[in-house]
């Protein structure tokens, strides 16, 4: 019997590195195998191939030494469209791997592949280099580019296509790799100048015309549907190419001057003539195949404001789309691409200053020579119409199923759609009942921190809401989300936006008017914004805008109804509590009249507490400002001055004794007849009544 240490001799020693390369290779090269077992070789190459970077810096020899010509041929032969989705999906992974190992070697070896097979001109050789283009597009742009624009190359594409005998293969290869070179501005201006005309004629071909001519030369033709025994093009392939000529229509040329046009205009299939085609392929029950090219081509003919407006008014599609979307697999294509075109119909303008307008008036007008205006159909007034059909298409329950798991790309999306439908005050309430806020809370702590802008649009489109309805029936009863939940996406937009090229104060306004109604309900909230984001808002205050100024005064003026609180930011007698004491008495007296009337709600509420009356007594004009109120000419602030002098003037010991002896020396007694006077409010009457007694009881009226 061997031993042990014998039986370890004569077992085979692990395979290196560089052998198992050449082993998967050999598995992959001999062909004929299970897709599982296809699958599995790539997955162990890719895998190999990403390790590859860090095991070679530690001196070791590279597993793309031994990847020679014929290696990356059988890897990317495996890209080709008449492969199983899922053996294409790993490939392309093994391809990614293979490029960022190899380097330029591995550029090197693409291109001479590419080249090649294009040479050779068989349409097998055709399909498989169209297909490993379109998928090495969106991963190395740069160079795949380069062999995209190589010289005679996209001018050898229009015979291909307008050969007497078709390949449907063929030419959906060429158009898909057309499709995603269209990403890329250098090549989609090539595919405009050498592609347009031969994308145009197939688009317009119509099949039973071209049917009838092949049956009339030839009544004992066999039809098989896109094969090369046919002289005309599929309905595939015409969708594919209706795809291409809206991306090319969708995005103006950037290599023409502004405002200048070719000398001659040839016929050319219009945007809106190419979103018709795309709604009825969408609409079509017996083409379900074509839905997903119909959607990525509304989501390029959707950025133009002619088709946005036709498409929003069209409930039917509206409603295929939502279909569509509720339909679509988790992270696939359909779903950014429905999204796309919803973000689309509901994307306002952004907000601009009167000069911010002027100027780009200006600019616009100046491009085009004085021809062109700016499109109506993106006004405020056509958007919110818009997006007031798409809410009404049955959207937000849909995208709140795809937020659950989407990818943050799709997530982005969705929240710029709610965003969008949250801007029209009377869908806020609708939005919250069907569970938007919901979505936002958890969209935005899902994002991370890097994704500034969905976050930022994500907290802007719950303040919003917030504001428009009562929090007691979005977070009460049996919902399973907290009020709290909602006080830090509000509270990380009270800051304006560091990294904006301007000061968008819009947020901050609408942030602290939310948490203003979320403060209104109970302490525990109000103790939550406090300590969440007192800092923020307490800056707010000093806030040269009016509008903003005014929510933030308005938002003290709830918080301090907790008692606890009170005391602690205003009435300990620190010097930072004195200090803010004298910023409300100070709003008290803005040039605003919402200002004003909301510092004088939080004085109404302060000086019940003796700490705050002594230093409103103390202030210089701490007693003029409280007066000034009860002779202001509005009732409302009137009554909130009166509110203001009964609690001073009841105030206990000395503090009350200085206060009515401040009030008196400034004219109490004149103020208070005159504010009684004035007031039809019994209210305000009855307040008066009282403060003018307190001042009585020290004898000295």
């Amino acid at each position: 019997m061997a031993t042990v240490a014998e039986a370890a001799a004569a077992a085979p020693e692990p395979l290196g590195r560089l052998d198992q390369t050449l082993l998967i290779f050999a598995g992959l090269m001999e062909g004929g195998k299970e897709d599982e077992e296809t699958v599995r070789e790539l997955g162990e190459l890719t895998r190999l191939l990403n390790d590859d970077v860090e095991v070679t810096k530690k001196g070791e020899t590279s597993v793309t030494t031994v990847i020679d010509s014929d290696c990356v041929d059988t890897i990317l032969c495996y890209l080709d469209m008449r492969q199983p989705d899922v053996v294409r999906a790993h490939a392309a992974l093994c391809t990614s791997a293979y490029l960022k190992a190899a380097g330029e070697d591995g550029g090197k070896k693409l291109a001479e592949f590419f080249d090649d097979r294009v040479r050779r001109g068989t349409y097998d050789d055709y399909i498989v280099a169209f297909c490993v283009a379109a998928t090495i597009f969106p991963i190395v742009p740069d160079l795949t580019s380069d062999l995209f624009l190589s010289e005679g190359f996209l001018g050898n594409l229009g015979p291909l296509m307008r050969r007497k005998w078709k390949s449907r293969k063929v030419e959906t290869a060429c158009l898909e790799m057309l499709n995603a070179a269209c990403m890329h501005s250098a090549c989609r201006e090539a595919v405009q100048k050498y592609c347009t005309e031969w994308l145009e004629e197939i688009v317009d071909q119509d099949p039973d015309d071209a049917v009838k001519s092949m049956h009339a030369a030839d009544p004992d033709m066999h039809l098989q549907g896109g094969s090369i025994s046919m002289r005309r093009h599929s309905l595939q392939v015409q969708n594919l190419a209706a795809v291409v000529l809206a991306k090319l229509r969708a995005v103006p040329s950037t290599t023409a001057a502004p405002g200048t046009e070719p000398r001659i205009q040839p016929a050319t299939t219009s945007i809106e003539d190419l979103s018709k085609r795309f709604t009825r392929m969408l609409l079509d029950e017996e083409e379900t195949e074509h839905v997903q090219s119909s959607i990525e081509g509304l989501a390029y003919a959707s950025l133009q404001p002619k088709v946005k407006e036709s498409l929003s008014k069209d409930s039917k599609t509206l409603k295929r789309l939502v279909k569509a979307l509720d339909d679509a697999p988790p992270r696939s294509p359909m779903i950014y691409g429905t999204l796309s075109v919803f973000a689309n119909l509901t994307r306002y303008r952004p907000i601009e200053t009167d000069e911010e307008k002027r100027i780009r008036q200006l600019k616009a007008y100046a491009n085009a020579g004085g021809k062109v205006q700016p499109d109506p159909l993106n006004e405020d007034e056509h958007v919110t119409a818009r997006c007031k059909r798409v809410f009404e298409a049955g959207l937000t329950p849909v995208l709140i199923k795809q937020s659950k798991s989407g990818s943050a790309a799709s997530l982005a999306l969705i929240i710029s759609i709610i965003h969008a439908l949250s801007t029209p005050p009377p869908l806020r309430g609708q939005l919250a009942q069907q569970g938007a806020v919901r979505l936002l809370i958890a969209a935005w702590t899902a994002l991370p921190e890097k994704e500034t802008q969905p976050k930022r649009a994500a907290a802007q489109a719950l303040a919003r809401i917030l504001i428009s309805t009562n929090p007691v029936l979005v977070f009460g009863g049996t919902r399973p989300i907290p009020q709290s939940a909602a006080i830090r996406p509000l509270a990380s937009i009270i800051t304006p936006d560091a990294t904006a090229d301007r000061r968008d104060l819009l947020p901050t306004f609408e942030s602290l008017m939310a948490l203003t109604n979320l403060a209104s309900t109970d302490d525990d909230t109000r103790k939550s914004i406090i300590r969440t984001a007192w800092d923020d808002i307490e800056e707010q205050l000093f806030n040269t805008n009016p509008r903003v100024c005014t929510a933030a005064v308005e938002l003290v003026c709830n918080l301090v109804q907790d008692p606890e609180q009170t005391l602690a930011l205003f009435g300990d007698g620190t010097p930072k509590s004195v200090n803010r004491v004298k910023v409300i008495v100070a709003l008290a007296d803005a040039e605003d009249a919402k200002t004003r009337s909301a510092a004088g709600g939080a004085l109404a509420s302060l000086t019940a507490f003796d700490e705050v009356v002594r230093t409103v007594t103390e202030l210089e004009r701490g007693a003029e400002v409280v007066l000034g109120l009860c002779r202001d000419e509005r009732e409302d602030l009137r009554h909130r001055g009166a509110v203001v002098v009964r609690n001073m003037v009841f105030a206990e010991g000395e503090v009350g004794k200085q206060a009515r002896k401040r009030l008196l020396e400034d004219g109490a007694v004149e103020a208070l007849m005159g504010c009684a006077k004035s007031s039809k409010s019994q209210e305000v009457v009855a307040v008066v009544v009282q403060a003018a007694e307190g001042l009585m009881k020290d004898g000295e009226v």
